[in-house]
């Protein structure tokens, strides 16, 4: 899954290293972190409950990635009314509140309690995968929940190894990489297809989400949502390389009646049947379809705030400049 240099951000010598994150560019972020690490000493409910007050908040401010959410769930959700896409629009901005609840949990939280809050399901589908001892590609989709599903499958795949995209905040990166190499066995940045497959083959899981959009070599146009867009064939051709079962794997926030967090979900599918095939747009079409299949169980949790119907090509269109029509 290549990507451009210029996700990765500038490496900092480790003498300067204190001296270069005090800098006053750094407070900001200083602050969010201090936030989140005190997050983790209050009652869960009480985290959930100030992540809707955020999430509230961010979709009255944050209008562009508003505007971004609002055209991908016009274009996902065509059958819905305005006032019903508008409700999805602030359920999601809510989620996305608590997701910074649960950065907070997975991060610094213990495990003691992340488990106690988490319903695993199908963990006999990973369990088998293992059994093979060829590798695990563990695959998940951008839910507001993503990270808490981290230390959960840690906890069932020793020696778990991640795929990341570098953070372009050089001080997030190094805190959040210090996390990865307590919580993990290995973190391999998501251009590092050939680490990938030397841990696959090796027999280890390897937990990535290759569900955003891709406008890089190799990138293939598969419908998601009935819209072509650019889309990562990665799952495909690492399973042929490596020989490795491809297990799908969400984790997602339940909610009661009234619309309130009570607990985490940790599912895994069963190992995609007959995959890979020897067509690898067909291989895409069915992982397309697969998380398109799961996003519509929890349509407010998923991702909508980055630009997923960016196309490409001789007829691309902008969608997020263009006003999108009833």
């Amino acid at each position: 899954m290549p990507i451009d240099s210029s996700d990765t951000p500038t490496p900092v010598d480790n003498n300067k290293q204190k001296q270069y994150f005090i800098h006053p560019r750094f407070w900001g972020m200083w602050l969010a972190i201090i936030f989140l690490r005190l997050i983790t000493f209050f009652p869960w409910h009480w985290q959930m409950r100030l992540g809707k007050v955020i999430g509230k908040f961010m979709y009255r401010v944050l209008k562009s990635r508003r505007h971004v959410a609002n055209v991908n769930l016009k274009l996902a959700f065509p059958e819905l009314s305005s006032c019903e896409r508008e409700q999805l629009c602030i359920d999601h901005f809510i989620s996305l509140g608590q997701g910074l609840m649960d950065l907070s949990l997975s991060w610094w939280g213990s495990d003691k309690k992340l488990q106690a809050l988490t319903r695993i399901e199908g963990r006999e589908h990973l369990q088998q995968a293992l059994e093979d001892k060829k590798g695990v590609i563990l695959l998940s989709m951008h839910f507001t929940s993503l990270e808490v599903g981290g230390p959960i499958v840690s906890s069932l795949a020793q020696g778990l190894h991640v795929v990341y995209k570098p953070h372009k905040n050089p001080l997030l990166e190094h805190i959040v990489a210090k996390i990865r190499a307590r919580r993990y066995g290995k973190a391999i940045p998501k251009n590092k297809i050939r680490e990938m497959i030397s841990s696959l083959k090796a027999g280890h899981s390897v937990w990535f989400a290759p569900d955003q959009s891709f406008k890089h070599k190799g990138s293939l146009q598969i419908p998601f949502f009935g819209i072509n867009v650019p889309t990562n064939p990665s799952t495909s051709r690492l399973a042929t390389i490596t020989k490795a079962k491809v297990v799908p794997f969400i984790t997602v926030r339940e909610y009661d009646e009234k619309k309130n967090a009570i607990a985490y979900i940790s599912r895994f599918l069963p190992a995609l049947a007959d995959f890979p095939s020897k067509n690898l747009e067909q291989d895409a079409m069915r992982i397309n379809q697969l998380f398109e299949d799961q996003i519509r169980l929890f349509p407010a949790q998923y991702l909508w705030t980055h630009k997923r119907f960016k196309t490409a090509g001789e007829l691309s269109v902008d969608y997020y400049v263009n006003e999108v029509t009833e």
